[in-house]
């Protein structure tokens, strides 16, 4: 007898922590702090669709 199915949870998720204005150090950094911030900005943008698309509802 096999047990029923356990639904992982799946979490709607969540945007990445904007970082302070006052966080750029003004040094031209490559990557800049918000360089990064706009790389995590698409992850979420991406991982949000995908969420979404297994909970349409």
């Amino acid at each position: 007898m096999s047990s029923p199915a356990v639904s992982e949870p799946d979490p709607m998720p969540l945007p990445p922590p904007q970082p302070d204005l006052d966080a750029c150090c003004g040094n031209g950094c490559d990557p800049c702090i918000f360089d990064l911030y706009d790389l995590e900005m698409d992850r979420y943008r991406q991982a949000l669709r995908a969420w979404r698309a297994r909970h349409p509802e």
